[in-house]
């Protein structure tokens, strides 16, 4: 059982809970350039890294998941460090904080709240000065479907200098975040109920084979098997 709604203190971020009630299969997380602080009953506080392909999550029967998804350029101002670091992996908490997570661990409780996960988010940022301002403006650009081009003369970034603040605060090339968006971009017109045909039109790429390649590519399966889940 999933649910998710947007958080209160931070702009575009996103709450969400899971309860694995019974030996259920995979599930399959899509990349989306985002960073999530996590609990779980079973592991504890766990950090999510950024993924170039779908993830594969597995859960024992009765685990419990809540989560804090961090829009694309926040969550290294949260973790205090690099994206790239975390790229495709799950990272208990502690060794990236050390006994700052212990205590943090002690501070929630056995169940932490929602409340409390972004209370976490909140204080790290106001003590990092909160989050690059250049890569909240690149993935608002390349989010709305502009290229890495004009996304780089419209930040005043040199295109090599724009790639080194992508893998920083994105955990990937420009490129690979906007290949990304374009595909949570479709994917959302899909589970719409657009033909598969207009929606790759309408998002951008050449023609429906060419969105079926890039959603296999980087979800592991052809749109279809993630609109029939």
């Amino acid at each position: 059982m999933y649910r998710e709604r947007p958080a209160v203190a931070i702009a575009g971020a996103v709450v969400w809970t899971s309860h694995v009630l019974s030996n259920a299969p995979s599930t399959r997380v899509l990349p989306d350039g985002c960073l999530d602080l996590l609990w779980s009953s079973v592991r504890g506080l766990l950090v999510a890294g950024p993924d170039r392909t779908a993830y594969l999550t597995s859960s024992v029967p009765g685990e419990r998941w809540l989560g804090l998804r961090l829009p694309p350029g926040v969550g290294p101002a949260v973790f205090g460090v690099p994206a790239h670091e975390l790229r495709d992996r799950r990272v208990p908490l502690d060794a990236l904080w050390g006994r700052a997570a212990g205590d943090l661990t002690e501070r929630l409780g056995e169940r932490p709240t929602a409340a409390g996960l972004e209370a976490v988010a909140v204080a790290r940022l106001a003590a990092a000065g909160g989050p690059d301002p250049r890569g909240l403006r690149v993935a608002a650009s390349l989010a709305a479907g502009a290229t890495v081009a004009a996304t780089a003369a419209e930040v005043g970034l040199h295109p090599r200098a724009l790639h080194r603040l992508g893998r920083e605060l994105f955990g990937y090339a420009p490129k690979t975040l906007a290949r990304v968006l374009r595909m949570q971009r479709a994917l959302t017109l899909a589970y719409a109920g657009l033909p598969l045909a207009a929606v790759a039109a309408r998002a951008g790429y050449a023609d429906q084979a060419h969105f079926t390649r890039e959603v296999r590519d980087l979800a592991g399966v052809p749109p279809a098997a993630l609109l029939s889940r």
